[in-house]
């Protein structure tokens, strides 16, 4: 670690406010010293900002005060000063319309307070599905030396004798009751077994995934993804990240130092190797907007012949807790390591490569090998096709093999509440070879492009032993969710794209070996179906969502609002006094 002494090249943001001598400094230290800190904490010491998304309304994050804690005693032995700061805490279990709405807002919340304060490096706490990246996001765009901590998945769920996975059990077991084969009351019962200990989703859900995107970017310690919300080695972890963001403010190593074109690649390698989340596609394209790297949907397909090594639910059989106990994701990243920038440097200084490379497997049943894999190219695929001119995603590792081509007659929903009000109707032409079609659902239409575009099958499907159908939308779908869906097509249908215009009985192709999703209609029949088409209108029209509407991107470039692409950096900005 560099000295103090070395450090007057890197002029401390902080002391634009507690360093000057007049009335400015004057009232900046006073009032401050009203909780109790002395003298010598303005002395010019890195001033290191915890960026918490506690919330007693977010569970997955409900433990954070307590790993902050572990944060702030790490900062305060390296000769840091720590000081805590709330931004707003999305989480998807509550949060209506959807987490996601919001996750441009907590973005702007953690960019403006970072900005707006003596701030020389922060700790970002992380877990449920959209804080990692609003909290990434707003951080990039400010670039100052940043590291990521998670908040660490919760421990297995049981039910009797069965493993249930957070979400996962929870489609799994609501088929079961809809087919007739599992009473509601043993449904009922399940909810207190499901969710056991402190903790974000224990299966490979966009929690876990987001932060093994974090652990492969480089933007931790090397073991963040997957250590247990309630196991020790959690709060090690957290105590050693408070220690080592104040040497990252001596060694100013910026965020934009660390998120590389060469970090995206290894990140999109490695969530094809863990069967991660199709949300990863729309959180990274975002994350990258901000830094300022040109990445595209396309460069999705840089996993696409990528194993699954990773036998996990949704896609497999076991759970984040014997993932980490197998040796978590440094096995991961050692095993793809040839196809990884091995020299993508880390947040401990460290390369990717030098992090990972004696890192042990203690269980191949749960990460296997390469020549074992639990699936073959089973990385995140991007189709188009004149249904998904801008592009669509399927995840073939939570996918039916045989219906990953398939041909069969829509059954059109337009918004998510007729789904609901028709999908159990006996009378409803539709059996297990039709496509399922759900619209306005994108991230204008819901507002916020909410987790339903996996559709529950009609029950007369079910009862026939049938688990999985062709389904596709501009949704998003949970990580911890499963089936041949196809997602995030874009252009969305609440913005005009070919989507809007689909209709019951219209022929629909998916061929994921052919990157093609089309509809069989031609172009002039569906330049007539758009004639006089109006935009749905939104539930409401002012405040925040009124801004969303209006400035949100497609999902096929991340979803972003439009004036918050492009990193601004963190000026210091004009005096209120």
């Amino acid at each position: 670690m560099a000295n103090r002494d070395d450090d007057s090249k890197f002029k401390r943001r902080s002391q634009q406010w507690f360093g000057k001598i007049d009335k400015d400094g004057f009232a900046h230290r006073s009032w401050m010293k009203n909780q109790g800190h002395p003298n010598d904490l303005f002395d010019g010491r890195p001033v290191i900002g915890i960026c918490n998304t506690w919330s007693e309304l977010n569970p997955c994050n409900a433990h954070f005060r307590e790993i902050a804690d572990f944060v702030k005693k790490g900062v305060w032995e390296a000769g840091g000063w720590p000081l805590e700061f709330p931004v707003m805490s999305t989480g998807e279990v509550l949060m209506r319309p959807t987490a996601m709405l919001y996750r441009n807002l907590v973005s702007m919340d953690v960019e403006e307070s970072i900005r707006g304060n003596p701030i020389d490096g922060v700790v970002l706490l992380m877990g449920c599905d959209k804080t990692t990246p609003s909290l990434v996001m707003g951080a990039s765009s400010c670039d100052i030396p940043t590291i990521g901590l998670s908040g660490g998945p919760m421990l297995k769920g049981r039910y009797k004798k069965e493993l249930l996975g957070s979400g996962t059990g929870v489609w799994q077991m609501s088929e079961k009751v809809r087919a007739g084969t599992m009473r509601i009351e043993e449904f009922m019962d399940a909810e207190a077994g499901m969710h056991r200990s402190k903790g974000h989703c224990m299966t490979m859900g966009t929690a876990s995934t987001m932060a093994s995107m974090v652990e492969s970017l480089g933007l931790s310690l090397p073991g963040n993804a997957a250590i247990p919300a309630v196991d020790a080695q959690r709060y090690r972890l957290a105590q050693l990240t408070g220690r080592r963001i104040v040497e990252m403010v001596h060694e100013d190593m910026r965020l934009s130092k660390i998120l590389t074109r060469k970090a995206f690649e290894n990140a999109i390698k490695t969530l094809a190797a863990i069967g991660g989340s199709t949300n990863a596609v729309v959180h990274l394209l975002a994350i990258a907007g901000r830094i300022g790297v040109n990445l595209k949907l396309d460069d999705f397909e840089l996993g696409s012949a990528m194993p699954n090594i990773v036998d996990i639910q949704p896609s497999g059989k076991h759970l984040m807790e014997d993932f980490y106990y197998a040796g978590g994701l440094p096995i991961v990243l050692k095993t793809i390591g040839e196809s990884l920038h091995k020299d993508a440097i880390t947040a401990n200084g460290k390369t990717i490569w030098e992090n990972v490379q004696n890192a042990e497997n203690f269980d191949e049943s749960v990460i296997r090998t390469l020549d074992n894999p639990f699936m073959a190219n089973a990385g995140i695929t991007i189709l188009r096709g004149n249904l998904a001119p801008n592009g669509a995603v399927i995840k073939p590792s939570a996918a039916t093999a045989k219906l990953l081509q398939h041909r069969g007659k829509a059954v059109v929903f337009e918004t998510i509440e007729e789904l609901h009000e028709r999908i159990n109707d006996e009378s409803l032409d539709i059996d297990e070879n039709s496509v399922m079609v759900l619209k306005n659902c994108g991230p204008k239409g819901y507002p916020g492009m909410a987790e339903v575009g996996n559709m529950p099958l009609p029950p007369k499907v079910l009862r026939k032993g049938i688990s999985d159908m062709v389904r596709v939308s501009d949704a998003r779908m949970s990580g911890t969710a499963y089936g041949t869906v196809v997602l995030h097509a874009s252009p969305e249908a609440a913005a005009g794209g070919p989507l809007a215009f689909v209709q019951t009985g219209d022929w629909v192709t998916l061929d994921t070996a052919g990157r093609k999703l089309s509809v069989e209609v031609s172009d002039a029949d569906m330049a007539r179906r758009k004639e006089g088409w109006t935009p749905p209108k939104p539930p409401l029209d002012r405040g925040y969502w009124k801004l969303y509407i209006d400035h949100v991107l497609g999902a096929d470039t991340g979803a972003d609002l439009d004036f918050l692409v492009g990193k601004s950096g963190t000026p210091v900005l004009r005096e209120s006094h």
